[in-house]
């Protein structure tokens, strides 16, 4: 499911987050571009969406992005650094509670 997307937007969720989290445009730019994704949410309303682990000088970073195929549009859920206290080593998948 690699998208060209022809048009990124960021959701005030997303915009609210990065903030919080010092975690730039650009840098979920080259998460996008180079990331890899490790989960795929098809079901998610109102797009399907996915979830991209990359790296921005070799800080971790989770980035969700929904995709619009009619529009060729991706939207950008949220974005955050993985606690590693919930997520696997790889940061590719959620601890078992």
């Amino acid at each position: 499911m690699h998208h060209d997307i022809k048009r990124l937007v960021f959701t005030g969720h997303a915009v609210r987050q990065m903030f919080a989290r010092n975690i730039s445009s650009d840098d979920v730019q080259a998460v996008i571009a180079g990331g890899k994704p490790v989960a795929e949410y098809p079901d998610d309303q109102p797009l399907p969406s996915r979830l991209i682990l990359g790296f921005v000088h070799d800080r971790p970073i989770h980035v969700v992005l929904a995709y619009d195929e009619e529009s060729q549009t991706g939207y950008v859920v949220t974005a955050y650094e993985p606690d590693p206290d919930l997520w696997t080593d790889d940061l590719t998948a959620r601890k078992e509670s």
